[in-house]
């Protein structure tokens, strides 16, 4: 994988945040190092072209609970060469040899990252992004379809991901109740070790904020979009969006 694009678009999102007035102490590896302690085998030296062919027939023939998609379908619906994905897919089984990440394991390792917060509520609500198609599990096509969106997707991608994280119930609306339960989950991940010191009312603020500006015919609900619009129109609410990413 680019580890030098990557790294550059965490650093990226990482000044955003600091300016928003959202929590500026988020661990600095953001993106990279969160997704990637999943599997750490993806960030292995490039295997040997042997390897490269062993990995290959895992990918096509292993017996897996979980068979994943063929490489070509991947390559073709990802921005992930044929090497990244082989590499990624090997990481992935080493750790998850059932070819799925069951809820569980996702809270496990968010808990890792934020020891000074409560991360349940927002792995939960991560996981369920995700989870494409809501069977409980993220399998090996559901995380490199969503990696490839928020490392190399287009800002409408990205958009369109983050709504579908807001969107709880998935029922194609945004309401501000679902915005202020992913903002507290955020600061609840925090915990007290944010500065400035983060006072109790803080994420109801900014939903009403963010939410006023974005509801724009008042019917109490933003659309996907009304969500997009928005955050491509106003500066600070687009870069108060990236928060997603940088705590992933």
């Amino acid at each position: 994988m680019d580890a030098k694009r990557v790294e550059t678009v965490s650093a990226r999102v990482d000044a955003a945040v600091s300016s928003t007035g959202y929590p500026q102490n988020v661990h600095k590896r953001g993106v990279r190092a969160r997704l990637m302690r999943l599997f750490p085998c993806s960030t292995a030296k490039k295997p040997s072209s042997t390897n490269q062919n062993s990995v290959e027939d895992e990918l096509e023939l292993s017996a897996v609970r979980h068979r994943p998609e063929g490489l070509e379908q991947l390559e073709a619906q990802t921005r992930f060469s044929r090497k990244e994905l082989q590499i990624l897919y090997r990481g992935f089984k080493n750790e998850c040899p059932s070819g799925v990440v069951n809820e569980d394991t996702f809270k496990d390792i968010y808990a890792q990252f934020f020891p000074q917060g409560d991360a349940s509520t927002y792995a939960h609500f991560l996981f369920n992004a995700f989870d494409t198609d809501h069977n409980g599990s993220v399998s090996f096509e559901d995380f490199v379809m969503g990696l490839s969106i928020l490392l190399r997707g287009t800002v409408q991608e990205k958009l369109n991901w983050a709504f579908n994280l807001y969107d709880i119930n998935k029922d194609g609306y945004i309401t501000k109740e679902e915005m202020l339960d992913i903002m507290k989950a955020i600061y609840d991940m925090m915990g007290k070790c944010t500065y400035p010191v983060l006072k109790e009312e803080t994420p109801r603020q900014h939903v009403e904020v963010f939410f006023q500006k974005m509801d724009k015919n008042k019917d109490g609900v933003v659309t996907i979009d009304e969500f997009i619009d928005c955050c491509q129109n106003d500066e600070n609410i687009m870069r108060s969006m990236h928060l997603f990413e940088n705590v992933l």
